[in-house]
């Protein structure tokens, strides 16, 4: 499958992230490998690295909370199989290092599971409820191991909440 991605940098934090492009396409390789999603060929998918005060406005303009947040992903409606354009996957550098940090993961690792964790919402994952953020923390859980990384929920119960109560941040169903 040829799936088109476009990589955009709009914070300088990331700047010194060696290897961006290439953790990106390789965890979209895996995450639609392993979830075996019919796309469209050729179809694209943009992915924006940002600092909190960017993705801060974008999560209380889309989602009501004007906070910074992890990962936010915007879907583009309609049918999986017909959709050129998947939507676009945003991804806060200061809260992602914080979180790294805290769960001692690497920074790298923690990145490669946020744009897994974003692009399964684009192809329609979700985890609102315990039953589909078990599904969905099986499947985040395979396409880790496919690309060689520890487990991202190891230590926590599948679909845990986090500390602000929610099952997990950052999936709006529109643009």
């Amino acid at each position: 499958m040829n799936i088109e991605i476009d990589v955009n940098v709009s914070a300088d934090a990331w700047e010194s992230f060696d290897g961006l492009e290439k953790l990106t396409r390789n965890c979209v390789e895996a995450s639609l490998a392993e979830s075996g999603a019919r796309l469209v060929e050729g179809c694209e998918i943009s992915v924006t690295f940002c600092d909190d005060a960017e993705i801060q406005e974008l999560n209380a303009e889309w989602r009501g909370k004007d906070k910074p947040t992890n990962v936010l992903s915007f879907p583009t409606p309609g049918p999986l199989s017909a959709r050129p354009l998947l939507g676009d996957i945003v991804i806060a550098f200061e809260t992602v290092a914080r979180e790294a940090e805290e769960q001692e993961k690497t920074l790298r690792e923690h990145t490669a599971h946020m744009v897994i964790h974003g692009f399964l919402h684009l192809i329609g994952y979700d985890h609102e409820t315990a039953a589909e953020a078990d599904e969905m923390e099986s499947l985040e859980r395979r396409i880790a191991s496919r690309l060689g990384l520890r487990d991202p929920y190891a230590g926590e119960a599948a679909g845990e909440e986090d500390e602000a109560g929610e099952l997990n941040e950052g999936h709006v169903d529109t643009i």
